[in-house]
């Protein structure tokens, strides 16, 4: 029998022959709590047992096993225990761009970005069991690459059939608060501050940081701390050390970065690297 502490540590599966996909699962998500957090990928996964709080942008529900919960990228979202109630899941991140193929049907002709996905989660009990069974096609060993590669490209397209054709509303776009997004992105290596903010846009301290969190659902420093996280993952996949990636990322030191990766992603750099 597993312990508690097996049980409630996260597994990791990726390969670099399907670089455009990876997995992750835990058996036991009593201790997992994640903070608001965004991806640069798109996010799928299951609830296989149990119930937990599913937080997406301004949502909050209740939802339980069976349920499919899908995040656009830079969706701000997290999943997390109710009260001491057993819950598991599984979950696959998805490169957009590959994704994209498969939405747009692989036709020749101007490449076409990804289309971002309305819904935030469906009880589908196709969609369910499908991806419970990408997830085995894809870490099981034994499974040949061309296996592994059909099951993902035959579940996304059912994903694009049952779900892909209705459009979301289009966001307004306020220029200035781009500008600051685009800007963290580019320096967040480095220390910013407030008024370097507001200097991109043009605008007031408590006008930024209003206007920040209604387009990014993070204020600007959350929103910054996700991006060093976001690149730390990277350099993690990459082989970096953590000690290495704590010195580049804008980490204070190694136990600033291991503390914010935890509370975001629910695992350690070590584990994640794994």
């Amino acid at each position: 029998m597993l312990s508690d502490v097996t049980r409630a540590t996260p597994k990791f599966w990726r390969d670099a022959q399907l670089p455009f996909i990876e997995a992750r699962s835990i058996d036991d998500g009593r201790k997992v709590h994640y903070s608001r957090h965004s991806h640069e990928i798109f996010s799928i996964g299951a609830i296989t047992s149990g119930q937990c709080v599913y937080l997406h942008e301004k949502t909050r529900q209740a939802i339980s096993a069976g349920t499919v919960v899908l995040m656009n990228p830079g969706a701000v979202h997290a999943c997390n225990p109710i009260e001491d109630k057993p819950w598991s899941y599984l979950m696959l991140y998805v490169d957009p761009h590959w994704l994209a193929g498969i939405q747009h049907g692989g036709e020749w002709g101007e490449p076409q970005g990804f289309q971002p996905i309305a819904a935030t989660y469906t009880q589908s009990p196709e969609l369910f069991n499908g991806l419970i069974d990408v997830y085995q096609h894809l870490t099981d060993p034994d499974q040949e690459v061309l296996a592994k590669q059909q099951a993902a490209v035959g579940f996304f397209s059912k994903v694009q059939q049952s779900l892909g054709r209705s459009r979301s509303t289009p966001k307004v776009v306020n220029q200035r608060v781009e500008r600051v997004g685009e800007y963290i992105d580019a320096h967040f290596m480095h220390s910013i501050r407030l008024e370097d903010m507001c200097a991109v846009a043009s605008l007031s301290e408590a006008y930024l940081i209003r206007a920040f969190e209604q387009r990014y659902h993070m204020t600007p420093h959350a929103y910054l701390t996700n991006r060093r996280v976001q690149y730390a993952q990277a350099q993690l996949r990459e082989g970096a050390t953590i000690a290495a990636i704590a010195q580049q990322s804008g980490f204070s030191d190694q136990a600033h970065l291991q503390r914010v990766f935890k509370k975001h992603l629910a695992a350690t750099p070590g584990q994640y690297k794994a």
